[in-house]
């Protein structure tokens, strides 16, 4: 088959259940939506279309193939981030969102992007509003998109020179390890322990986790001892699953091994949007995630909310393979421009409406 320009592993018949869903021209006769509904008359008739659509859309967009409130609420800078030029200590993980001095100059990596003709990018296509699947039209969209389109076009010189492949939150790294993907743009936090395994470009986006439950669970209040006894669900290799192994509050969130207390399978999960199903499907009573997804998820779904406030501070990075500094510095090149005005300009269209008050993108950190 010849190669398209957004290559992504979904048949069309999936494409077309999840439009004829959006545009109700289809009944809910799956058995998972009438379960889901019946669990859910609690919560009034509006979570119960709610969760009907949220399961129905869940299972079309999850990601494909085994490979593979508000957070920054201050302007660009503030929050202990350090200013354009200033030094971070190399080789150290004081500053982990340190990265390369951004450059135009073609390298190893930049020149086989370009003799291919593609960029190939990771991406989600299940996180509303980030990286999402257009039911309507069957093409990825969201502000991880409009990046990584960005960046194609920098590098290529056409926006539409991008191969975008689906990939689930614990195969991120997997897949720029394995060649795969030349790039993962897929709301991805650095931190100490990720720096080890991928380079990372300059932070694009503040993000922070928070939890998400029901809004009639009023025994959930946050990130405390109102977790404790509570099942929690949270996306294998996530920021939110280390913060959880670090300070549970007494919340089941893994398998302890006696096969009594929780099921791995649905508890930890591939990608974020399996822990709104179970959810809607009464099989959690909460989930921790970063409040950036949350908050699409909440848009989804009325019948669920954020409960507390962020519990972390956290920044999104465009993340490659060790060793491709050449891309990374390119990368780095291009967020020096999309931050002068495309950054707000895809938070206005995006994201603003779910995650207000944000003036601007952080600023950009170097080593």
């Amino acid at each position: 088959m010849p190669e398209t320009t957004e290559r992504t592993e979904h048949t069309e018949s999936a494409v077309n259940a999840s439009r004829a869903e959006l545009t109700g021209r289809t009944e809910r006769t799956d058995p998972l939506v009438r379960r889901a509904a019946r669990r859910l008359r609690g919560w009034g008739g509006v979570a119960a279309m709610a969760v009907a659509c949220g399961v129905t859309a869940s299972l079309v967009l999850l990601p494909l193939g085994p490979d593979g409130n508000g957070a920054g609420t201050g302007p660009a800078g503030v929050g202990g981030r350090v200013q354009v030029g200033t030094d971070a200590k190399a080789d150290t993980c004081e500053n982990p969102e340190a990265s390369l001095q951004p450059s135009s100059a073609d390298g190893p990596s930049i020149a086989a992007i370009k003799a291919r003709g593609k960029l190939v990018v990771g991406v989600d296509q299940s996180s509303y509003r980030w990286g999402y699947r257009n039911p309507e039209k069957g093409t990825l969209e969201g502000f991880d998109i409009d990046l990584a389109r960005a960046i194609a076009q920098d590098i290529l010189g056409d926006s539409d020179a991008v191969i975008f492949r689906t990939i689930p939150t614990n195969q991120r790294i997997a897949a720029l390890n394995s060649g795969k993907v030349d790039l993962v743009v897929r709301t991805m936090t650095i931190n100490c322990k990720r720096i080890q395994q991928v380079a990372f470009s300059t932070a694009y986006f503040q993000a922070g986790q928070q939890v998400l439950a029901p809004k009639l669970s009023e025994s959930i209040t946050g990130y405390d001892s109102s977790l404790s006894g509570k099942r929690v669900c949270t996306a294998e290799g996530s920021t939110a699953y280390e913060a959880l192994e670090a300070n549970s509050f007494g919340a089941v969130f893994k398998d302890e091994g006696d096969g009594t207390k929780a099921d791995k399978d649905l508890l930890t999960v591939p990608n974020q949007l399996d822990c709104l199903v179970r959810l809607q499907l009464g099989e959690v009573d909460a989930v921790v995630t970063d409040n950036a997804l949350a908050a699409g998820q909440a848009a989804q779904d009325p019948a669920v909310e954020l409960k507390g406030r962020p519990f972390t501070t956290e920044y999104y990075g465009v993340a490659a393979k060790l060793g491709n500094d050449d891309l990374v510095r390119r990368v780095n090149k291009v967020l020096v421009d999309y931050r002068k005005g495309p950054w707000q300009d895809a938070y206005k269209h995006w994201l603003q409406a779910d995650l207000p008050g944000i003036s601007g993108p952080p600023a950009p950190l170097y080593k």
